[in-house]
């Protein structure tokens, strides 16, 4: 397993890489949960924004900028944000700048190829990067790993960047982590605990049937 990781973090972009390494790497863990990814046809999907008060193109540096309740979308991918700075890189992809507000950190939800599973994440800061397909936690962050409605893995810490390809959590510990100490956390749970419960038998439910063979044992 630690040699999976280790291999899966070297995929990581090199901005993201070296940044934790400055600042230092605590843990990088994988789902651990099977091949499936989060939602592979995503990033091949047009992402659209909506947003509540002012917004301006700068066209010149394929640069938009949106403020108040800015919601994107993209395929499955939800991301909801008090502001949001959207860059096209030369190649064609987009990299996404989100802030909350102090009462409202930005929030990320997307669906993976298993069915009924998704990840959603929050922090005081995002980046959304569709050329890396890395997600950036950055600030009071936390990310979770859902089947269904029940938590199957849980991080926190300072900063969690997200891999979507090979579905691996990178987390930084630092001062504004969630976590006593500024630590960094996470939560495995047993996937017994985690699974759906399967529906009760019906067998016990079939109500009892008189006999139509049996006689009544007549009295000696």
């Amino acid at each position: 397993m630690f040699c999976k990781n280790c291999a899966a973090m070297k995929k990581l972009s090199r901005h993201s890489f070296s940044t934790l390494t400055a600042a230092g790497l605590l843990l990088a863990v994988a789902l651990g949960v099977g091949p499936a990814e989060a939602e592979k046809a995503d990033r091949l999907k047009p992402m659209n924004v909506t947003f509540d008060q002012a917004g301006q193109t700068d066209v010149a540096n394929n640069r938009t900028e949106m403020y108040g309740n800015v919601v994107m979308t993209q395929g499955t991918m939800v991301l909801r944000a008090e502001k949001a700075d959207i860059r096209e890189t030369p190649d064609g992809y987009y990299q996404a700048y989100a802030s909350g507000t102090s009462a409202k950190q930005v929030t990320f939800h997307q669906a993976r190829d298993t069915p009924g599973e998704f990840i959603e994440g929050s922090a005081d800061q995002l980046e959304y990067d569709t050329r890396a397909d890395t997600v950036r936690f950055v600030g009071n962050a936390r990310v979770r790993h859902m089947r269904g409605t029940l938590v199957a893995h849980e991080v926190t810490g300072a900063t969690i960047i997200y891999d979507k390809r090979t579905e691996v959590f990178a987390l930084e510990s630092g001062n504004s982590s969630p976590n006593p100490g500024g630590r960094s956390r996470l939560v495995l749970m047993p996937r017994a605990a985690s699974a759906p419960e399967a529906p009760a038998s019906t067998a016990s439910a079939v109500p009892l049937q008189p006999s139509l063979t049996l006689q009544p044992r007549k009295p000696s």
